[in-house]
């Protein structure tokens, strides 16, 4: 039997879409040999759908559309794929086996992730029994995504007789998640003897990017067949019953690095946030820093440059070589690009506001309102050509407040929003081995906002070799400031980013979305209070 593998991108919310993408992609791999196609966790709704699952409609579009894939797949091809379905009045994320015009068998997803991105006991209640079908003289066990992670479901579907086992997924991308799903899935197989069709969905949702790598191993947790990452497949498995393995060896797509791997999730996470939400381009601004930079580097991979518009937008305090240094990157990618001095707007607000700042000394109001003008020039681009704006901001800047509301931050996607400086200034790097575009000394010259004379990131934040290791244990790890202190930070540094980091929620509750990569990203990872009495700074 020969088991297709796909590896598809679903739209959340269109069920019709997602069900005739169903139908085409089975009558394709029908064609070419397959005798099984497996789709990933909830195709016919997308993952995750959230709220959207508490919506009758919801399930009834569903429904329906269960029923079409019932009628119009080819009858003597055999399809699994994921669903809601409801049983009374409790709601389960389920998978189903559609052959000969019926659905032949149902399993309900056992173990319900509520961690990190994932909410699904929200919405859904645990299954609790094993499925295990018969499929042309195979016994097929079912299980979904996070199964996979504890033993009672697989030791339940091997108990009742599977000779192997589909697990389905959307399992989302975070630095270092493929190995991690490798080692697991191998270690089960072994721990089972049971060989295992891993199949995960591939496309960005929101903040959100899975990555696919489909792979299937063998009982002896021999990885045996695998797919490529960051786009759709549809690798294709043999199953021997007269194998010692029960599975042939395939095609093995060899494993990308992290760089690129971190690379890839940016570019199609911009790529279908900026698609699925029909936007016809993006505009940004291009300062000459490295965050600008790595973000216009990004878009024209996610969208080509006629989609992309770079906007320089100089004041006093702009270094000449930032101006050049704009135009040159904008010149090596081909985009539009033009350049708008934002003295006139400033010196219009200061004269408006004269009689409001009358007797009170310059401070960081004026260096905020040279970021909202630059926002107000990029809004009013974005509202007359509907283009989709880029923020810029890095993770290091956010987790310290380090940008403007209403500047810097407004826009509509931030596709560095996880990324903390030193891992942009390493993706510059990168990207520049795929082919130049970012000059030398934007990755060499210390960073600046440039909103005062002379003025570097430094000035008022540690460097960012030691800014970004801070915010790592604070943010992704919960390490106190005990911990950190112990393990070697200076006091001062420590208690410093743990305040900035606490006093500006805020801020970044008012942040646009953008791509996590990190194990624990700002968002729907880390839920914080805005309001709150606790501070991280009381705990020495």
């Amino acid at each position: 039997m020969k088991i297709c593998m796909a590896q598809i991108n679903t739209l959340v919310g269109d069920i019709a879409g997602n069900a005739q993408r169903v139908l085409e992609v089975s009558a394709a791999q029908r064609d070419v040999g397959a005798d099984m196609v497996v789709f990933p966790e909830l195709t016919l709704t997308g993952y995750p759908p959230e709220d959207l699952l508490l919506r009758a409609d919801l399930l009834e579009r569903t429904n329906a559309a269960l029923d079409q894939l019932c009628v119009q797949l080819p009858a003597d091809l055999i399809v699994v794929v994921g669903y809601p379905r409801a049983r009374g009045e409790a709601l389960f994320n389920s998978v189903g086996v559609i052959h000969e015009g019926q659905v032949l068998a149902e399993y309900d997803k056992q173990c319900l992730p509520n961690y990190q991105v994932f909410d699904e006991k929200r919405y859904f209640r645990a299954g609790s029994e094993p499925c295990v079908v018969a499929l042309r003289g195979l016994s097929v066990g079912l299980t979904i995504c996070e199964d996979i992670w504890h033993a009672e479901p697989v030791a339940g579907a091997k108990a009742a007789g599977a000779d192997i086992l589909i697990n389905i997924n959307a399992s989302p991308f975070h630095r270092g998640k493929q190995s991690e799903r490798l080692s697991r899935v191998a270690e089960c197989a072994r721990a089972h003897q049971l060989p295992i069709l891993y199949v995960n969905q591939v496309g960005g949702q929101d903040e959100l990017v899975f990555d696919g790598g489909s792979f299937a191993v063998d009982k002896h947790g021999e990885l045996c067949v695998s797919a490529a990452t960051f786009s759709e497949a549809f690798p294709m498995v043999s199953v021997d019953p007269a194998a010692d393995s029960l599975l042939r060896t395939g095609d093995l797509i060899p494993a990308r690095e992290e760089l690129e791997s971190v690379w890839q999730a940016l570019v199609l996470g911009m790529r279908d946030y900026v698609n699925k939400n029909g936007f016809p381009g993006v505009v940004l601004g291009l300062s000459g820093g490295i965050d600008s930079a790595v973000t216009l580097a990004v878009a024209v991979d996610a969208l080509g440059p006629e989609r992309v518009e770079a906007v320089m937008m100089p004041f006093r305090y702009t270094a000449s070589m930032s101006v050049e240094d704009a135009e040159a990157e904008a010149a090596a990618l081909a985009v539009r690009f033009s350049n708008i001095s934002i003295e006139p707007l400033y010196e219009g607000f200061m004269a408006a506001l004269s009689d409001e700042f009358s007797g009170l000394p310059a401070n960081i109001t004026e260096e905020n309102l040279q970021a909202r003008c630059r926002g107000v020039l990029l809004m009013s681009i974005s509202n007359k050509k509907n283009l989709l704006v880029l923020t810029t901001g890095n993770k290091s800047e956010l987790a310290v407040g380090y940008s403007t509301l209403y500047g810097d931050m407004a826009g509509g996607f931030d596709v560095l929003k996880d990324c903390p400086k030193m891992l942009v200034y390493a993706l510059a790097r990168y990207r520049n081995t795929v082919g130049p575009c970012i000059p030398e000394r934007v990755i060499t010259r210390p960073p600046s906002a440039e909103l005062a004379p002379d003025q570097k990131d430094e000035d008022s934040l540690p460097p960012y070799e030691v800014l970004d290791q801070i915010i790592e244990r604070y943010v992704e790890q919960d390490a106190s400031r005990q911990d950190m202190v112990a393990a070697g930070f200076s006091e001062e540094d420590v208690a410093r980013v743990v305040r900035l980091v606490d006093l500006n929620e805020y801020k970044r509750r008012q942040a646009p979305v953008g791509v996590r990569i990190s194990r624990r990203a700002f968002g729907r990872d880390r839920r914080y209070p805005i309001t709150w009495a606790w501070r991280s700074s009381h705990d020495v």
